[in-house]
């Protein structure tokens, strides 16, 4: 919906809101940026503009060491979307291309290698392989950057086939090699990229990959780095959210502070500590497996909705009275997501017609159950939510909730299980939702609350929820029609009304 000359006034006012949204390549120099970059703005006649960090390097760029714009936030065109690019980009995040190939990557999204190369270098600017190595360089720009790893297994981690391949993507991209890159490191003052916390640990066995199994005997590797987000972002009450709905054994809360939970990734298991701070999210990680390490990052900044576009949520709802108070108060809320697209699907099904804390009381005792225990280092927590073939063949009977709810839970397990419900991060939305609808015991209010949180869908609004039809005033059993109006936000409609009701300072509050 731009048009270069207002990019061109946004990158005179070196707004860092943009970040992510395009990058600006000069011509003189060679060098991408950011929007923001605090270097002098070059002439306009000198200025090309791209939508991706692949697409500039594929033009022939290198990225600016001043702003570092290959790790800037993720743009918010791949969550609110659900086009094929969007849900691409989505699969490249979770590391698809290293694992499974363009072919993989193709296959998923079900058309052609040559269908969509052609897509992506319309939409994006650049082909699928161009977008995996962005990605993988972001991967490896923090492990040289934060870890002692050696070059080769810093190439071989990060998805590359090898040293010299990362090389020559290094030096196109950087303007440098991987050993000078991790030479600049202790120079560097960047902040608001993906930087260092103060301490780092590498304690991963750097002779190969730890394997696939939960216990992580083969070691830890643990790393702490800073995520990147745009501003405003209201990190205490996205905590408050996280905290009132932990799973116990899976996740620990320390109140104001930090959210520490369990991940389920494709070569292994993981824990994520993260802390909100004033420009971003500090994250530690400890891993079973190094390659997971995008996958990892990619999941928490889904957790915490880092990607989201505060700027245009705040111009879509703070024309609605019923809102604008709301957005004066919190106006960095975030919608807080999910690390597992099947726990989301868990979540609200165990969810349906109880309290918060009797949810969360029954998914504690499904995750003791039936859930794996883990031996990373670091401590607690130590569980692993159980998987969709577990809980697939679970009894109906068995307790903790009605029989009718465990029915739809396993019947939902096994579709997952099956392949008929998509839980990657390339899912068709709308096909994921019809096809939960079609389950018995699962009705408007879970499939949209699922598409909310599991699936990040920025225009899912459970129109059902008791709570929301008290904070609207209406009689209606569904305030859906209400919401249109704030189309493609009315997650983020919800999320306010949520949290105002918790606060109690909404219209339908008790308090």
């Amino acid at each position: 919906m731009w048009d270069d000359d207002t990019r061109y006034a946004v990158i005179r006012g070196r707004d860092a809101r943009y970040d992510g949204q395009f990058f600006t390549a000069v011509l003189t120099t060679g060098i991408y940026c950011r929007p923001s970059c605090p270097a002098r703005t070059p002439a306009r006649q000198n200025v090309r503009f791209y939508r991706t960090a692949a697409a500039a390097q594929s033009a022939g760029f290198r990225s600016c060491r001043r702003c570092r714009p290959e790790a800037v936030p993720g743009s918010p065109d791949w969550d609110v979307t659900g086009d094929v690019a969007a849900r691409a980009m989505r699969l490249i995040d979770d590391g698809v291309v290293d694992r499974e190939g363009v072919d993989g990557l193709s296959a998923r999204l079900g058309y052609s290698r040559r269908q969509l190369q052609r897509i992506l270098v319309d939409e994006l600017g650049a082909p699928p392989l161009a977008l995996a190595n962005a990605h993988r360089l972001h991967s490896a720009r923090a492990l040289l950057e934060h870890t002692d790893l050696p070059l080769t297994q810093v190439a071989l981690t990060a998805g590359f086939g090898s040293v010299r391949q990362f090389n020559d993507a290094a030096r196109g991209a950087w303007g440098m090699t991987p050993s000078e890159a991790r030479g600049r490191r202790a120079r560097s003052t960047s902040t608001r990229a993906v930087d260092a916390a103060p301490t780092v640990e590498a304690s991963a066995a750097t002779g190969g990959s730890v394997g696939t199994e939960a216990s992580g005997d083969g070691g830890t590797m643990r790393l702490e780095l800073r995520l990147a987000t745009r501003a405003p972002f209201d990190g205490e009450r996205v905590l408050a959210f996280l905290a009132a709905r932990a799973i116990d054994g899976v996740e620990t809360v320390e109140p104001g502070s930090a959210h520490v939970r369990t991940l389920t990734l494709h070569h292994g298991p993981a824990r994520a500590r993260l802390v909100p701070v004033e420009d971003g999210v500090r994250v530690g990680l400890d891993l079973a497996d190094p390659r997971d390490l995008g996958a990892a990052v990619s999941r928490c900044r889904a957790l915490l909705d880092l990607d989201a576009d505060p700027i245009a949520v705040r111009e879509a709802l703070v024309r609605d009275d019923r809102l604008a108070g709301h957005l004066a108060v919190a106006p960095g809320l975030r919608v807080p997501g999910s690390v597992d697209r099947f726990e989301a699907m868990a979540r609200a099904i165990v969810g349906q017609q109880v309290s918060v804390s009797g949810a969360r009381r029954s998914l504690a005792a499904i995750a003791e159950r039936w859930g794996r225990r883990i031996s990373l280092a670091g401590g607690a927590p130590s569980l692993l939510m159980p998987t969709p073939e577990v809980l697939a063949d679970v009894d109906p009977e068995v307790g903790l909730m009605p029989a009718s709810r465990w029915r739809a839970l396993s019947a939902v397990a096994r579709a997952v299980a099956d392949g008929h419900l998509d839980v990657s991060p390339g899912a068709d939305r709308h096909q994921v939702r019809q096809r939960l609808l079609a389950i018995p015991g699962i009705g408007p209010w879970t499939a949209d609350y699922v598409m909310l949180r599991g699936y990040g869908d920025p225009d899912a609004f459970p129109g059902t929820d008791l709570v929301l039809r008290k904070e609207l005033g209406a009689a209606a059993r569904d305030v859906t029609p209400v919401a249109e109006r704030w189309r493609p936000w009315r997650a983020y409609a919800a999320q306010h009304l949520w949290t105002a009701n918790a606060e109690g300072r909404g219209h339908g509050s008790a308090g």
